[in-house]
């Protein structure tokens, strides 16, 4: 659990995390935050794309094993859910999911969809399932809204069929930045967080404002667990590296045979799924098979799509006070996450991560 000591401070401090040698390296950490934990402890690993996420959690995971402790991660990227989208989602490995179990991954055939409240039951269930059976669960995800969904106090306005059908064919009609213009109209705070390629979320914000009568950025929730005993971290790369790594990430999905994997959901129903088919990589690989673009452009595209979404992931984080952030280059990354997991699932802040005073961010 997070527990908060005291008032909440404007600022941001640094904290000194002991490293191999005897170096000392800033953490960036919110000064209000002292960690306490049960074995019920949720450790929720953020960040953007290719910030090192995945590797992080299952190396956390071993470590736990190390300790005598089971752990499971449980993925909230919306788009693991899909067989057969593995390429460009940079999905774990079959070998690797032997090795560390993962939850919430290839569930849904590509022709189908999703919605946040469908994803948000199944990723609580499958913590939940962790827990009965003493395992640590290691949520592992880059949607700020998805994460929020699982371990905040976060529900969602009802559904309506017809309005929602109705949206859908204009989104056909009218294509997805028509919508979005009506969207920054009537809610011009929502538009700034969903982007005109986000369909669906864009269908899905109108169709709220209809229902309720309010702007859709009225309904999401505050900054408050829903879950009990939740650790945040966030991994903190900077952009030049970040870039750089996405682009490495998208050559090698090319070199892998990433659009052999887009023809072949294809035809097995991608266009179908709102869901999936806008999924980054996916769609400008389709626009390609279409015809609408050259190869070439579909790989920039992508990486050029990529960025953009990383920095508004990290944008949408840093706006989470509650989330105590570890530099991707930590010397020893694995022990400084597992310091603010707990040991055991049920440790304390080491006396290392003291505050320092005067350092502010």
């Amino acid at each position: 659990m997070v527990a908060l000591l005291g008032s909440q401070p404007s600022s941001t401090n640094f904290f000194l995390l002991p490293t191999l040698g005897d170096v000392h390296r800033p953490v960036v950490q919110n000064a209000c935050l002292w960690l306490r934990h049960t074995v019920e402890v949720t450790v929720v690993l953020v960040g953007p794309t290719a910030a090192g996420k995945s590797s992080l959690a299952a190396a956390v995971v071993r470590r736990y094993a190390t300790e005598g402790r089971r752990a499971e991660v449980v993925n909230a990227d919306s788009m693991l859910v899909y067989r057969g989208m593995d390429i460009g989602t940079a999905k774990p490995s079959e070998a690797e999911r032997a090795e560390v179990r993962h939850h919430m991954v290839d569930l849904l055939d590509v022709s189908e969809n999703a919605t946040v409240a469908e994803f948000q039951q199944l990723a609580r269930s499958a913590i939940e399932d962790c827990r009965a059976r003493d395992v640590i669960p290691i949520v592992v995800g880059g949607s700020a809204l998805y994460v929020r969904a699982i371990v905040d106090d976060f529900e969602f306005p009802g559904t309506d069929p017809a309005v929602r059908a109705r949206l859908e064919r204009e989104l056909l009609t009218h294509g997805a930045e028509r919508l979005h213009q009506r969207l920054s109209d009537a809610d011009p705070l929502a538009a700034t967080r969903i982007l005109p390629g986000n369909a669906r979320r864009v269908v899905r914000a109108l169709e709220v404002i209809e229902l309720t009568g309010r702007s859709f950025s009225a309904v999401l929730p505050e900054y408050r667990y829903r879950l009990p005993d939740v650790v945040q971290i966030g991994i903190a790369i900077d952009r030049p590296t970040l870039d750089a790594r996405i682009a490495a990430r998208v050559d090698a999905m090319w070199a892998a045979g990433f659009v052999a994997e887009v023809r072949r959901l294809a035809a097995s129903g991608l266009r179908d799924s709102l869901t999936a088919s806008r999924a980054l990589g996916y769609r400008q690989v389709l626009r390609y098979i279409d015809g609408e673009i050259s190869a070439a452009e579909a790989r920039d595209l992508t990486i050029v799509g990529t960025r953009k979404f990383a920095r508004r992931q990290e944008s949408w984080f840093r706006k989470d006070g509650r989330i105590s952030w570890l530099p991707y280059d930590e010397p020893d990354l694995v022990s400084a996450a597992y310091a603010l997991a707990g040991p055991a699932g049920a440790g304390s802040v080491p006396d290392s991560l003291a505050p320092v005073p005067g350092v502010e961010d």
